[in-house]
C-alpha cells in the first residue's frame, strides 16, 4: 500500500476508499490493489506485524469477520468461491508489515490461478520433519 497504511486507517486517521465491515477490534475494506471484485482487506485495529505477534483474542475477531463477509458475498452476490490469503514475513511476501488477510473472489477462468510446486520428496521425509518439532 503506497498511498496509506494499515495502522493509520485502523487508527481512523485515514479512511478507506469503501469500508465494507467495521467493529471494535476490525476493519475490512476494497484493496486498492484487487485482483477481483469484491477483493477485501481484512485487518486487525491492534496493531501486530504477522501471524506471529498477532493478539489471539484479535485473530479471532479477524477470523469471525472474515466469515461474516464470505457468507455476506455468498448470500447477497453468489460468490461461492474465495481464497484467503495472509503472507507472514519478507520472504513469504508481505509487503504490509500490519497483518492483515485478503479475501479473493475466484471463478473459473479469472487468470488468477495460483501455481504449487510440490516437492515430491517431503513426503518421505515427513517423520524426520516431525522429529524436529516439540510435542505440543
Amino acid at each position: 500500500m503506497t498511498q496509506y497504511t494499515f495502522c493509520e486507517i485502523a487508527e481512523g486517521r485515514l479512511k478507506p476508499d469503501a469500508t465494507v465491515f467495521e467493529n471494535e477490534s476490525v476493519i475490512a475494506f476494497f484493496d486498492r490493489g484487487a485482483i477481483a471484485p469484491y477483493h477485501t482487506l481484512v485487518v486487525p485495529k491492534r496493531h501486530s506485524t504477522n501471524i506471529f505477534d498477532v493478539n489471539e483474542d484479535d485473530l479471532v475477531e479477524v477470523t469471525r469477520a472474515i466469515r461474516k463477509l464470505c457468507l455476506v458475498y455468498k448470500e447477497q452476490l453468489g460468490i461461492n468461491n474465495v481464497q484467503i490469503i495472509s503472507s507472514n514475513g519478507a520472504e513469504a511476501q508481505q509487503d504490509a508489515f500490519h497483518l492483515h488477510f485478503h479475501i479473493v473472489p475466484r471463478s473459473k477462468g479469472d487468470g488468477q490461478d495460483i501455481q504449487w510446486k510440490p516437492d515430491p520428496t517431503l513426503p518421505g521425509r515427513f517423520q524426520e520433519l516431525l522429529s524436529h518439532l516439540k510435542p505440543m
